[in-house]
């Protein structure tokens, strides 16, 4: 068997360009199979304002990796056996390599990983499109030609099935292969801390960055900081994670969230809202009741309790830190290993 990577772009200040680098290390390791990448080529490095990938350049991508996988048809390259897996499920072109298979009576197998669209209304699709029946069906039709849909959270698995049909057989909780992180963020580990709260998401709507905006003014006490406010390399983002002491969140979409992971690795506090894909993860000492920051007018209600969960954090941030390990642990375990992932790929 080999094991076609059909990845996504690779943005610099994303994890998408880490997963290049480890994840092909990471699938051979645990399945001692070949594997081979099918990638698009040079990716813009702009993404479309608040987005997470850039809206033209993709479909460019994933028009060269569909010409790579029909050239390997083509050339007799795919045999039985073989696994396609898609780093971003969301890729059209599975329909057509689903269509290549079939008709050419070649038996592969094809998994996808599954990290938003149409169906969650707090996403790009979601709220520029909706549900508009070509975007549903379309959705729809890539589950379908995937053996195995890879979602991180039950949240997720929760959210797509309230808009689209779901079959149990075909649907994998597991976690994101994404275990490379511990080891290479120890060395921003035990950095000196200062009092700094950091806004480690995208400036989007969904995740509320106003809310954070003006918690910096009732608590002129600590630093906060935006990190895209700034154009931070990975290391000076990752150098700030190690200074932090918290990192905050108000997201009103998340079905993972990668960024409080990395903090806590490095021993900053996540204060997350109970709701979403936080509400399985996190532990109850890091949670705030969803209703605090549910919209700006209800943090504006509550701000007070916020504000003061904040300072809690801050001033106890040193006794905090035993329950920051158990978090951590129970992240690294259920949420950042590809482990599962892998043992559905060998089965």
């Amino acid at each position: 068997m080999t094991i076609f990577i059909v990845d996504i772009e690779a943005v610099d200040t994303r994890y998408t360009k880490q997963w290049k680098e480890y994840l092909p290390k990471q699938l051979r390791k645990a399945t001692n199979e070949g594997v081979a990448i099918i990638s698009g080529g040079d990716t813009p490095q702009a993404t479309t304002p608040g987005a997470f990938l850039n809206f033209g350049g993709t479909n460019v991508y994933k028009s060269k990796q569909l010409e790579t996988i029909g050239e390997m048809f083509c050339k007799g390259q795919v045999a039985d056996g073989d696994y396609f897996l898609y780093t971003d499920a969301w890729n059209p072109t599975v329909i057509q390599l689903r269509y290549m298979a079939e008709l050419l009576g070649i038996d592969i197998t094809i998994g996808g990983m599954w990290h938003a669209g149409s169906y969650d209304p707090h996403d790009f699709l979601g709220r520029l499109i909706g549900d508009k029946p070509w975007v549903r069906h379309a959705e729809q039709s890539m589950y379908e030609c995937y053996d195995d849909n890879f979602f991180a959270s039950e949240f997720h698995i929760d959210l797509f099935a309230q808009s689209l049909d779901i079959d149990d057989d075909k649907t994998h909780r597991v976690g994101w292969p994404m275990e490379y992180l511990k080891d290479s963020l120890v060395q921003y580990k035990h950095m000196e801390k200062r009092d700094l709260i950091l806004f480690p998401h995208r400036v989007a709507p969904e995740k509320q960055v106003d809310i954070f905006r003006d918690l910096a003014q009732q608590l002129p006490q600590y630093e906060f900081v935006v990190c895209q406010d700034q154009e931070l390399s990975k290391n000076e983002y990752h150098n700030l994670l190690g200074e932090a002491k918290m990192v905050f969140s108000a997201n009103l979409q998340e079905t993972l969230g990668i960024s409080w992971y990395e903090g806590a690795l490095v021993d900053a506090i996540p204060m997350v809202p109970d709701r979403l894909s936080y509400s399985e993860m996190a532990l109850p000492e890091f949670t705030y009741p969803s209703e605090w920051t549910e919209s700006f007018d209800a943090y504006l209600h509550h701000k007070s309790k916020v504000v003061a969960q904040i300072v809690n954090y801050m001033e106890n941030f040193d006794s905090l830190q035993v329950s920051l390990e158990k978090q951590r642990m129970k992240l690294n375990k259920q949420f950042f290993s590809g482990a599962a992932l892998y043992d559905t790929i060998n089965q």
